[in-house]
């Protein structure tokens, strides 16, 4: 039995006109709404018929592309044991590819009984042609570039102003210019598929900048991507022509529908008891493994279809490289809890146009056993917050912290090669778009956000962050000039790691946000990337240590060091780390000796990485071999002096 055959759900264009299809396997009857071209007049409203798989359908002759549609279900109201149907909804479509307007919260979505027509999108009729296909362009031990779409382009001086705030101005050649020159493989976008304001943002006039609670699962956001599929898949093509991949943002732990005293948009009013995990003795009551009001069930059949068919969509149509997965564990849990072996995951490897993309796992939900850092199967990467952690620390001078320090720039051995791994799946990040900017690291010892209207009781309470002696904004060019230099020793270990690295757009030129470390709702100049304000010695040091990535092996292989055989770890002396050195509270230096190729002289060579964190000068000495020289990074002077300024790293290769 085909796909096609065996659809759940969306609209299959046929030569007379349209197939609709939604699945419902508690709604007594679905009725089809057609509207005009305009997408305010509703046409007709039709029943549709259901068949034995719970798929209700209706063949429409005259439908073309273009065309505006929705649904409503008929059924019982009994939210106590959770049944929301009300034919006064208007619901989304789960399948749509594009809408014809944005989401926008209204306390009406809520109300039974209430008509909703004048307020929820309508669901556009697309026959999307493929995407032209090719393998991913995120190697291993790749360079991620992680974006929000609006934030990276609104204010570009380049970018025309017609285009900013779209995924179309992620095409335009100054940006690529950017991109090429940091050396980015993929750029990963935050989410861009249709979503809806949380219900306390609206009074306090906020609006959510991230896009993290959807509603439609595969419909483009209009805000983001006004010329939906075309504009998306143009987009990727013209990124793919410059070698860089595109990997997208997903939420598939939640929806905007939030819990009880949330909206009727979608899979809530088409079948909330399948759709949604509730207590097992009380099916009124929502899971809330997410902090977002509701949990999506994606163990049940048709959820789980619904999943894998909006990834094979995204590839299929657009040409998409890979995913990164919003509270990822979820993906894995039934009743049971997590499991590495779900059929979820499972399928999701496995599936034909699935099985080469690039799978990136966020390891952790707030459910029980919720964090899963290198539980995920092979085939995931895997966003690794205990490295993250571990170089801040490290940074920060908390004590004892060489050990933990070399197993990050190892790719973190003792987690991913749990049951028999022999390779990192680690993503290693500083900062990321949820926290502190990478400036705001070390400008605050606590965050700021006042301006989320929460009385600064959202957002992480420990950060392992530091100020350099002032909190926040100042202009005191010796406390700027330090924290500059930390930024600076932050990005260059970063570089140094296993693994694959992830940078946050903005942090590469020192952005801030203020001491803000829950931006998710500030879509002002709050979040909007300052281009014109660019630290320019940053973004020079960013290409250099990416380019210097590139050149050698070593930080694109992914398998683990095996001893003394693959690295050694020296203190400034020049002699073996020993035990009293792993031991010590604040050794200041560690020297990191590894075996690598260099692509540009096309020979081996030894690399050495020097991490100075204490706040004096340092000398260090690094054994030399017969006939050998060591050369300074990213130039090739001969040096035999290892003098190494206060709060920095240094790179060095031996030929």
């Amino acid at each position: 039995m085909n796909r096609i055959e065996t659809r759940l759900g969306g609209v299959l264009m046929t030569d007379s006109g349209a197939e609709f299809a939604v699945w419902s396997e508690h709604a007594d009857r679905i009725d089809l709404c057609l509207f005009d071209s305009s997408g305010r007049s509703e046409i007709c409203r039709l029943p549709m018929t259901r068949g034995p798989d719970s798929v209700h359908r209706l063949h429409v002759d005259g439908i073309v592309e273009g065309s505006r549609y929705g649904y409503r279900a008929h059924g019982r109201y009994m939210p106590d044991r959770g049944y929301w149907f009300d034919p006064s909804k208007l619901l989304v479509d789960p399948y749509a590819k594009e809408l014809d307007r944005p989401f926008v919260h209204d306390p009406r979505l809520s109300v039974f009984g209430t008509d909703t027509q004048a307020l929820v999108p309508r669901a556009i009729v697309t026959n999307d042609p493929l995407a032209k296909p090719m393998r991913p362009l995120l190697p291993k031990g790749g360079f991620v570039y992680e974006l929000a779409v609006k934030a990276f382009t609104m204010l570009h001086p380049d970018v025309p102003q017609e285009l900013r705030g779209t995924v179309a101005a992620l095409a335009h050649p100054a940006v690529i210019a950017h991109l090429k020159k940091l050396g980015v493989d993929a750029i990963e976008l935050m989410p861009i598929v249709a979503w809806i304001d949380e219900r306390h943002l609206p009074p306090l006039g906020l609006t959510n900048a991230w896009g993290y609670n959807p509603i439609a699962l595969m419909a483009l956001d209009p805000r983001i991507v006004p010329g939906g599929m075309t504009e998306l898949r143009e987009t990727v093509h013209t990124l793919h022509e410059s070698g860089i991949g595109v990997i997208l943002d997903l939420v598939f732990n939640h929806t905007g529908e939030s819990d009880k005293l949330g909206t009727t948009l979608s899979l809530r009013g088409l079948d909330n008891p399948s759709c949604y995990r509730h207590l097992p003795d009380n099916p009124g009551i929502l899971v809330n493994d997410t902090g977002c009001g509701n949990t999506l069930a994606c163990d049940h059949p048709y959820v789980r279809r619904l999943i894998v068919d909006s990834l094979r969509h995204f590839v299929v149509h657009a040409g998409i490289d890979g995913f990164r997965f919003d509270l990822a564990p979820i993906l894995g849990r039934t009743a049971n809890g997590f499991h590495t072996t779900s059929r979820t995951l499972h399928t999701i490897l496995t599936d034909e146009v699935l099985e080469d993309r690039v799978m990136i796992a966020e390891p952790w939900d707030i459910g029980p056993g919720g964090y899963q850092l290198g539980n995920f199967p092979d085939g995931f990467l895997e966003w690794n917050d205990r490295a993250r952690d571990d170089i801040r620390r490290y940074w920060r001078g908390d004590s004892y912290m060489a050990g933990a320090l070399a197993t990050a720039l190892s790719g973190s051995s003792d987690i991913f090669s749990r049951c028999g791994g022999t390779e990192t799946r680690s993503v290693n990040f500083v900062a990321a778009h949820d926290g502190f900017t990478l400036f705001d690291l070390v400008s605050h010892s606590h965050k700021r956000n006042g301006r989320n209207g929460e009385h600064n009781r959202d957002g992480h309470d420990e950060n392992y962050s530091w100020n350099n002696g002032v909190e926040g904004e100042h202009d005191n060019r010796t406390v700027l000039a330090r924290r500059r230099q930390d930024v600076a020793a932050l990005l260059s270990t970063l570089f140094a790691t296993r693994g694959t690295i992830m940078l946050t757009a903005g942090d590469e030129f020192g952005r801030t946000q203020n001491g803000n470390n829950n931006a998710y709702c500030q879509d002002n100049d709050l979040t909007w990337l300052d281009w014109e304000a660019a630290d320019e010695h940053l973004i020079a040091l960013v290409a250099k240590l990416s380019a210097m990535r590139k050149r050698f092996s070593v930080f694109s292989e992914t398998r683990f060091f095996s001893g003394g055989k693959d690295v050694v770890w020296l203190s400034a002396s020049g002699s073996e780390m020993g035990v009293p050195d792993w031991e010590h509270a604040q050794g200041p230096g560690l020297a990191m000796l590894v075996h690598s190729a260099d692509y540009k002289l096309k020979t081996e060579v030894r690399l050495a990485i020097l991490f100075n964190r204490s706040t004096s000068a340092l000398d260090f000495h690094l054994p030399t071999g017969e006939n050998k020289h060591w050369r300074h990074l990213p130039g090739n002077r001969p040096t035999k002096q290892f003098h190494l300024r206060p709060r920095s790293v240094q790179f060095y290769f031996e030929h």
